[in-house]
């Protein structure tokens, strides 16, 4: 079976600002209807690894025991997205995934800011 190729995007079929008002919507939903003991548990985890200074994905959360999977995969982005924003985190690039469900597919790795890393100038 062969795919249909378009030399380029069709006008209207593109729309970056729509396309980030919907994941800024669709991330705040599964925020909003996250467990709290889950957040909580989830930002403790992030938070110790950030400390250990070492470049980290969820898969690493869950393999060390630091956090139980979630209900959903859709809880991952936006407790990432919160310790980023408070900055305890940064973006370390990207990886395949470490999580068998997800068939190795790029996921965002992340580390500790200065602030958190071991001997890194705060």
């Amino acid at each position: 079976m062969q795919q249909l190729q378009l030399p380029e995007p069709i006008q209207g079929t593109v729309d970056p600002t729509r396309g980030e008002t919907a994941k800024a919507d669709g991330m705040a939903l599964a925020q909003a209807n996250t467990p709290i003991d889950w957040a909580d548990a989830c930002a403790a985890a992030i938070e110790l690894m950030a400390k250990r200074g070492v470049v980290f994905q969820a898969a690493d959360l869950i393999a060390e025991g630091l956090v139980d999977e979630p209900d959903s995969p859709n809880r991952w982005g936006p407790a990432f997205l919160r310790a980023s924003r408070a900055g305890v985190i940064e973006s370390a690039g990207v990886a395949q995934s470490k999580r068998a469900t997800v068939h190795r597919s790029l996921c965002r790795s992340w580390q500790g800011t200065a602030a958190y890393r071991p001997g890194a100038a705060a």
